[in-house]
């Protein structure tokens, strides 16, 4: 605060009767200080540039009257005459005034104090400085200091982040378990239907199969009403490809029915005699050919009931079981070869006409 300096000194000396009948001597000069100054209750900012700026009328006409106070004391003091003084009326000089409300910056202020909660008034006076920054929330939430109202303000933006950033990561998982559970259920969906495939393809081969098995069962069975067994009362005493030395191939090349010496042999299947005679180490054979080209040979016959070229049907006798030719016994060998000329097992082919030796 500035101090007062003493008032210009004036030529006139007032008397009593210019102060209104009181005694000039009783008076002194008026210097305000802290202690002797009232404070105004309420919230105040200092306008850092410049002197400050009224709040209201009432402030300035104190100070029109501390001034024109002031400068009267001095002149009655330094008993210098007295200076006309012009006492301009207060009242309109009020009125001349523009209202708070307008000036640039003070209605905000006034707002303020109108809005401000019981309280603040008290608060921001008792610690103007400390005060700054602190807002009415703050306030009413008890933080008074500047630092401690900004260190709330910025845990409390923490706090706000961090839980939109957990809402974040709870979305984010609670979205990635919906994403997993739709993709098991459709890799569940996937197997379930791969299985169902699998099982009517299963289903579908094995009605297939027995489809097959059973056309096979019945083509055997109308093949085997079209072909026989080459003789009855038998037993099997050799194989097809067996080896030994005792063929001049090295193996077997049919499939030998042991029977006593003239056991009947009957044609297999409707064909033609292409031969009947000596066949060296066959003894006497019989080659029958069959419409496809097959030859069906008979050898080591003990005696031949068809001659070349003669037709024959199934189950015909054509001759009976002997032991001529390179032999150990008696026994029907019998050999298939194909229209090619390639040699096959007799089991093989009788089975697949149906027949079981």
């Amino acid at each position: 605060m500035a101090s007062n300096r003493p008032a210009p000194q004036a030529a006139y000396i007032p008397n009593d009767d210019d102060f209104g009948g009181y005694d000039q001597e009783t008076w002194e000069e008026w210097n305000p200080t802290e202690e002797s100054v009232r404070p105004v209750r309420g919230r105040h900012r200092v306008h850092k540039k410049g002197g400050g700026l009224a709040r209201s009328s009432t402030v300035l006409g104190v100070g029109v009257i501390a001034a024109v106070g002031a400068g009267g004391m001095a002149t009655a003091q330094d008993g210098k005459a007295p200076v006309s003084i012009s006492m301009p009326d207060l009242g309109a000089v009020a009125d001349s005034l523009p209202e708070a409300e307008s000036l640039p910056g003070v209605g905000s202020l006034l707002a303020d104090d109108s809005a401000a909660p019981a309280g603040a008034e008290t608060v921001a006076a008792a610690a103007p400085l400390t005060a700054a920054g602190v807002s009415h929330t703050d306030a009413r939430q008890g933080a008074t200091d500047a630092g401690e109202a900004l260190r709330a303000r910025i845990m409390q933006q923490a706090e706000s982040q961090q839980a939109q950033a957990d809402d974040a990561v709870r979305t984010a998982a609670e979205e990635a378990a919906v994403k997993k559970a739709a993709e098991e259920a459709a890799a569940q969906q996937r197997q379930a239907e791969r299985k169902a495939d699998a099982e009517a393809a299963a289903k579908k081969k094995k009605e297939r199969e027995a489809r097959e098995a059973k056309a096979l069962a019945e083509r055997r069975a109308k093949l085997a009403k079209s072909y026989a067994l080459p003789t009855s009362s038998y037993t099997i005493t050799s194989h097809f490809g067996v080896a030994g030395s005792m063929w001049s191939s090295g193996h077997h090349t049919g499939l030998d029915f042991a029977a006593p010496t003239g056991t009947p042999l009957k044609a297999v299947h409707t064909g033609t005699v292409k031969e009947a005679g000596w066949a060296g180490a066959y003894g006497y054979r019989t080659v029958l050919e069959l419409s496809d080209g097959t030859e069906v040979w008979y050898c080591h016959q003990s005696s031949m009931n068809v001659s070349a070229g003669q037709k024959v049907s199934t189950g015909d006798v054509i001759g009976r079981v002997g032991a001529t030719g390179n032999v150990t016994g008696p026994h029907l060998h019998m050999e298939v070869h194909t229209a090619g000329g390639s040699t096959v097992d007799p089991l093989a082919w009788l089975q697949s006409k149906g027949l079981n030796p």
